[in-house]
């Protein structure tokens, strides 16, 4: 019971600093949207910003991810019948790990200088690692299927 008290502990740890990163870096797009084109300084320091951030929280994930398999495999969580709500979690934590890319990408094209979305698209952008996070934590705490 140790080792599985850890293994969790350890799970939220990790997708609590995940998450935190998913929620701060499209606020850096934000503001990137939203840099004059002569600012040259500032969009270089945004994009530096935003570079660390996308690959501090990329190391992040990985344990995060690691750790939810090592409970789902390794002690059984969700497993059998009536844990239908761990496909349900799965599916979501799929769209997080697409949701995460797509901020490598929009990244990619900010550094590009391609990206022409406004900072409101942005701003709504930002809402969706809120939303996956309250479904998935839902799912797991009330388990209803």
């Amino acid at each position: 019971m140790l080792w599985f008290n850890l293994v969790k502990s350890l799970h939220i740890v990790f997708i609590a600093s995940w998450f935190a990163g998913l929620f701060y870096l499209p606020r850096i797009f934000v503001n990137l949207a939203m840099v004059p084109p002569e600012s040259i300084a500032e969009r270089a320091r945004l994009l530096l910003m935003a570079r660390k951030l996308m690959r501090f929280t990329t190391i992040l994930a990985v344990p995060a991810l690691v750790l939810g398999v090592w409970l789902w495999l390794g002690f059984g969580v969700g497993r059998g019948p009536g844990n239908g709500w761990l496909h349900a979690k799965l599916a979501l934590v799929l769209v997080v790990i697409g949701y995460h890319h797509g901020c490598g990408v929009l990244l990619r094209r900010f550094e590009a200088g391609t990206d022409r979305r406004s900072h409101r698209w942005y701003r709504w952008f930002n809402e969706a690692p809120v939303l996956l996070l309250l479904a998935i934590v839902l799912l797991v705490v009330v388990r209803p299927f």
